[in-house]
């Protein structure tokens, strides 16, 4: 054993030898992992990774951001088509801006509202969220009811009045089957809410259990919900109603028949300009200062022909816009019918309010009861402390005369007992002439 030991020993100096020589020709055997910060080869990696990863978080950032949502599109033809539309591609057919669209989005929870914007109509009302253009609608699609009834009611309503002449524009017809069918659901759910909480507040004055009390809480937490609603999408209509801008600015298909005799005018102004100018290229030559005269009247006189026909035209829909009487005359319809489903949420409120008082007008006369009771009981332990205290002292072991007869012991409790009762009767008659409580 030792021997082995001593070989092992001289061993080790030609093995570290050998490890040496390894080193200094391929390098070392246990190269460092990490690299040195200040290595180019290092840099160029972190460098290469730090923008890769930089433009993922920035692509998923984007992804998030523009994400399609589903769509359905219903034409004037009520020809309805599912649709993958992006934001971005919302925003440039419909010249909305990006904060128009959140107040679309499921996600976020926005109050009823109706936007009338240059090309479009954001409607969000209730869970009929939808874009009304002249010619189109893009509603979101969901699998609500009340989105599935406006799209067929929408699609019905467009084909079978296909033939026949509307008054109504196509965003107005758009924009009314929206308003009926939100004001039939709140009115709606109105309703059941009123036969649900009238028996209970019934039987709660009757009977006030712990039972019928959450019952309540819990229907009056649905009643003020429901009542917010309600109130946001009557005070959406009053405010259109009282805003003529806004009412002028939601008739697209007026806006787009302008634009149309605005691109027609100009196509026509500027083929008269070509036709001027190619009979003048054809005349006989002339100065180069009469020419350049010529040429900036010519511009000067084509110029304020485009100028009066384009003011004549703006006068023409200012003045179309501002005979809002129709859509007016729509708003102010479902503008009664909202206010009416207000009145009785303000009244079943009311009504709800008016049940809490007599609970606690009860409540109140039960605790009066109570009271008048505790004092009653209260009189008659002080009328009993005194009948205690007089057998108390008559109790004790003292020398006194009285004891030897046996008979006055009876007259001192009948004494005591007489006055004790006349005592109590005083109090009672002293509660009486006070009017604390009748006897």
């Amino acid at each position: 054993m030792l021997v082995d030991c001593v070989g092992l020993i001289s061993l080790l100096p030609l093995q570290r030898e050998r490890l040496l020589s390894m080193e200094g020709g391929r390098g070392p055997i246990f190269a460092p992992i990490i690299a040195e910060p200040g290595s180019s080869q290092y840099s160029a990696r972190f460098s290469a990774e730090g923008y890769g990863s930089r433009a993922s978080n920035i692509s998923s950032a984007k992804k998030r951001g523009h994400g399609s949502r589903s769509w359905i599109k219903i034409d004037q033809e009520g020809n309805s088509k599912v649709l993958e539309l992006d934001k971005a591609t919302i925003m440039r057919h419909c010249s909305l801006p990006a904060r128009d669209l959140r107040l679309l989005d499921p996600l976020f929870i926005y109050p009823s509202t109706i936007l009338g914007r240059g090309k479009a109509i954001v409607v969000s009302l209730e869970q009929i969220r939808c874009i009304i253009t002249a010619d189109e609608v893009f509603l979101m699609n969901s699998l609500d009811g009340c989105v599935l009834r406006y799209e067929s009611e929408l699609r019905r309503s467009l084909q079978t009045n296909k033939d026949q002449t509307d008054d109504l524009p196509f965003e107005f017809r758009a924009l009314e089957l929206a308003l009926e069918l939100t004001c039939t659901s709140l009115d709606a759910q109105v309703k059941d809410l009123e036969m649900e909480i009238y028996p209970v507040l019934d039987e709660l004055i009757t009977s006030v259990s712990t039972l019928n009390l959450e019952q309540v809480r819990r229907f009056k937490g649905h009643l003020l919900a429901l009542t917010q609603r309600v109130q946001k999408v009557r005070d959406e209509i009053e405010h259109l109603m009282d805003d003529d801008g806004d009412m002028a600015e939601m008739y697209l298909t007026e806006k787009k028949q302008s634009s149309e005799a605005y691109s027609i005018s100009d196509q026509y102004i500027q083929t008269d300009d070509s036709g001027v100018a190619r009979l003048g290229s054809k005349s006989a030559p002339v100065s180069p200062v009469a020419s350049l005269s010529g040429g900036h009247k010519l511009q000067r006189a084509f110029s304020s022909i485009i100028s009066s026909s384009k003011h004549g035209s703006f006068l023409s829909s200012s003045s179309g816009g501002e005979n809002i009487d129709q859509l007016e005359m729509l708003l102010e319809a479902y503008f009664v019918v909202i206010d009416n489903t207000l009145s009785k949420l303000l009244s079943l409120k009311e009504y709800i309010d008016d049940t809490e008082d007599m609970i606690n007008i009860k409540l109140g006369n039960i605790q009066n009861h109570l009271i008048q009771f505790e004092l009653l009981l209260t009189a008659a332990t002080f009328v009993a402390t005194i009948f205690a205290v007089v057998a108390g002292i008559f109790g004790m072991n003292f020398a006194a005369t009285i004891f030897d007869y046996p008979s006055v012991f009876n007259w001192v409790l009948l004494v005591t007992g007489i006055f004790c009762a006349g005592l109590y009767f005083s109090f009672l008659f002293y509660f009486r002439y006070k009017k604390v409580f009748p006897l």
